[in-house]
């Protein structure tokens, strides 16, 4: 436990470095926004290629992986709604919290943080959970909200989830990396060399980036926040566990990759998405700001505990 603590200690003392330039204003939230843009459009955008063009589609799309890490994420969804519901929230803002129960930082944080701690055979299976929070429930939390305020569902609903998909940076750097790899085409050295550079910028741009978008966030309904964190650092990797050792078991390096996977805090990206419509978007940061806090303790024991294995 204390050794692997002591390894995701950096990644959380450059977290903490950015939370102090955004804290003392020493990089404002314009500066953090821009740097943001360029790890998401550009470094990760990246490292992911590369990753993905050195993977084949078979060691990516494995099924019993998918049905796991779908089953105990949608269980952790379930269990954030139905305690929204007996709250009397409406579904807007139970489809935002619910997505806070489940959704982890796996862009940011889980992708370099896992590969560098579990090794490079994890890049397929934090890809693989990547995709699925990206296709899945990113578009259901649409699908949701625009549905109950529009009273029913409509084409145009597909019509937007569907060119967001495309537009993701993510999304199109990991399906590009996987045809170039099953086009067998050999990356060009210079090329080679020009997404490693990028790319290693992904790391230390993206935890800093978080550490000061972190600055920003508000501490307010704690209550709420306290009991969505609890739910995505307790309970999403304790369903995709069950899931993956008991309903649909996979081997247990690829169970530990996913149940280390959701055991990441809350993702940036909700809060993008309950401000963008409206939604609960101060509970949404107090509960980034918590589970980031907290996961400085859990992250490092869950991943022992799977290492353990």
């Amino acid at each position: 436990m204390l050794a692997i603590f002591l390894k995701t200690l950096p990644f959380f003392a450059l977290i903490g470095v950015g939370y102090w330039a955004g804290r003392t204003r020493f990089f404002t939230e314009e500066a953090t926004a821009y740097l943001t843009k360029f790890v998401f459009y550009f470094a990760l955008s990246a490292m992911l290629f590369r990753f993905s063009a050195n993977l084949s589609l078979a060691e990516v799309l494995d099924w019993p992986l998918v049905w796991a890490y779908l089953w105990g994420t949608a269980a952790a969804y379930g269990v954030a709604s139905v305690v929204g519901y007996l709250r009397g929230l409406d579904v807007p803002t139970v489809a935002v919290e619910a997505q806070c129960g489940a959704i982890g930082n796996t862009g940011f944080l889980g992708v370099p943080m896992l590969a560098l701690l579990m090794g490079e055979q994890a890049i397929g299976p934090v890809m693989l959970v990547l995709a699925v929070d990206l296709i899945v429930f990113s578009s259901l939390i649409v699908i949701l909200i625009t549905g109950a305020r529009e009273g029913r569902m409509s084409l145009g609903i597909f019509k937007t989830l569907g060119l967001g998909l495309l537009k993701n940076p993510m999304i199109v750097a990991i399906s590009s990396g996987l045809i170039w790899s099953a086009l067998e085409i050999p990356i060009p050295a210079p090329t080679n060399e020009f997404l490693a550079i990028l790319g290693g910028a992904a790391t230390p741009g993206a935890l800093f980036a978080i550490g000061a978008s972190l600055a920003s966030k508000s501490a307010e309904r704690i209550s709420v926040a306290l009991w969505l964190s609890f739910c995505k650092l307790g309970l999403h990797p304790l369903f995709v566990a069950i899931a993956a050792i008991y309903l649909f078991p996979v081997d247990p390096y690829s169970a530990g990759v996913i149940v280390a996977a959701a055991a990441l805090p809350v993702a940036g990206n909700v809060y993008i998405l309950a401000q963008h419509y409206g939604v609960a978007p101060h509970r949404v940061s107090a509960s980034i700001l918590f589970s980031t806090t907290i996961s400085v303790a859990t992250v490092p024991a869950v991943i022992a505990w799977v290492t353990a294995l």
